[in-house]
């Protein structure tokens, strides 16, 4: 299986009640909370597109957008 390639993390500041969760569950330490206590993608470089953070963020703030999101296979 190949691995995924990340384009983005789509992240509605408006939804996210800066919680943590999904910093917490992120592997790679890519997630942080800024000054304003909402998530923000510090390292997108790291990220290994587990949608962890996607997975259990329980506001669906947070979307991780990967190469292979816009094939229809």
């Amino acid at each position: 299986m190949a691995r995924l390639k990340l384009k983005e993390h789509v992240i509605n500041r408006d939804w996210c009640k800066g919680c943590g969760i999904c910093v917490d569950f992120c592997p790679k330490q890519v997630l942080e909370l800024d000054s304003k206590e909402k998530v923000i993608a510090a390292r997108p470089e790291d990220c290994i597109c587990c949608k962890l953070c996607e997975l259990r963020c329980p506001d669906l703030a947070i979307e991780v957008l990967t190469d292979r999101d816009d094939k229809n296979d």
